[in-house]
């Protein structure tokens, strides 16, 4: 009978608990113990479940081995960042695999859902589960990879309603595995080849981020020349196969990071890439760009301005500040010009929000400009409210 746990309960791991949970009595593994009490408690970071989901009897959440060990099918949704200098920062999933050499046993089975590059799984991963035990992959314990799709505060697209890619080479206990996936997805798209599933992975997100980078550079264009931006797009977009991307600030954990991870192998391979790094220099230079953007228009140097900066989590309708670029924004701002600027996000966690100097909601302060870093859906409620103290306030749309 297959016992699922989860391996790290993020954004990933923790909507794949829940899904699991509703059949299977599961258990969700992290080693930040502060999550673990805040999700025993019914409290979750992002807000994506409300305490009575968390709350489960099917659902037990720990940091401790000893007590996944009694497990036999394994989760794996950690972090794969990357380093200061752009390469693949893998030791979360180091630790999760020298951890687990300790405790699988025969017939276990390993899913890799965090995003790798190519053969990641096999030459790296599988050694380390190999460590320290007699075990041999394939023959007594059997590793598979599960690309993550998961979109933080999309709706539309939440993890039950998606297609999701499984990659298994071996035939045991495969009738289970695919049981036990069809909880989490409304659809299993199987291979055998796990390097082509890590490797559709990571394009995903390449794709996505070079044409961001894109259309990132023809509203760079069009300001330099002083054409109207959407205007522009609007036309081109009559004809029928030209793609309407919008330009925006790429944060979050995936397009900013998974160009790096398909770029270090492509370098390993002496494949002198050209175009999957292209989106980046463009994208990473988007928040200099809006920092001196606000400052002229506010010219808020040498006017006596007061500004409301609206949003500092990486997209719209999530909690999540990691890799934030409006949250770097609003502090660059808030350095510099002190009491002149101040910011509002409903979404943050309160603890988050009070150590970033962030208010929940509007403040009774007369503001001068209000400007939207992040368009959460309640951006007209506090805008609104900021109408209140000062009539004139302008709204500034930072992409008109």
């Amino acid at each position: 009978m297959i016992k699922p746990c989860v391996i790290g309960l993020g954004y990933v791991g923790l909507p794949i608990l829940i899904n699991l949970s509703k059949k299977y009595n599961c258990v969700g593994y992290d080693n930040n113990l502060n999550r673990i009490k805040d999700l025993t408690n019914g409290k979750d970071f992002f807000h994506e479940f409300k305490k009575k989901t968390l709350i489960n009897k099917s659902v037990k959440y720990t940091n401790s081995l000893n007590i996944i060990k009694n497990f036999n099918l394994y989760i794996i949704t950690v972090p794969t960042p990357i380093l200061k200098n752009k390469t693949p920062d893998l030791k979360h999933l180091k630790n999760v695999c020298n951890n687990l050499s300790k405790i699988i046993k025969e017939k276990d089975i390993i899913i890799f859902e965090s995003t790798v590059y190519p053969g990641l799984t096999r030459d790296y991963c599988v050694p380390l589960l190999e460590k320290k035990n007699a075990l041999k992959e394939g023959l007594d314990f059997f590793v598979g990879y599960s690309p993550e799709r998961v979109n933080p505060g999309d709706k539309k697209h939440d993890l039950k309603k998606i297609d999701k890619i499984l990659a298994y080479p071996y035939s045991s206990r495969k009738k289970e595995l695919l049981n036990v996936y069809s909880l989490i997805s409304k659809k299993i798209i199987f291979t055998k080849n796990i390097r082509e599933a890590e490797t559709a992975k990571v394009i995903e997100n390449i794709q996505r981020d070079v044409n961001i980078g894109l259309i990132n550079e023809i509203y760079l264009f069009c300001e330099k020349l002083n054409l109207n931006f959407n205007n522009v797009i609007n036309l081109a977009s009559t004809k029928w196969n030209f793609l309407k991307f919008k330009p925006g600030l790429v944060g979050g954990h995936c397009l900013p990071v998974d160009p790096y991870y398909l770029a270090h192998i492509a370098k390993l391979k002496n494949y002198p890439s050209k175009v999957i790094l292209s989106g980046r220099e463009i994208n990473n230079g988007m928040e200099k760009y809006l920092v001196n953007k606000i400052k002229n228009i506010t010219k808020i140097k040498s006017q006596n301005k007061k500004i409301l900066l609206f949003g500092i989590t990486y997209k719209s309708n999530v909690a999540d500040i990691r890799n934030s670029i409006p949250l770097n924004i609003w502090r660059t701002l808030k350095i510099k010009y002190k009491k002149k600027v101040d910011c509002v996000d409903s979404y943050v966690d309160k603890e988050i929000a009070k150590k970033h100097n962030i208010d929940a909601n509007v403040k009774n302060v007369k503001y001068d400009y209000f400007i939207p870093l992040v368009k959460h859906t309640d951006l007209e409620v506090q805008f609104q409210k900021a109408k209140v103290n000062n009539k004139k306030i302008k709204l500034i749309d930072l992409w008109q």
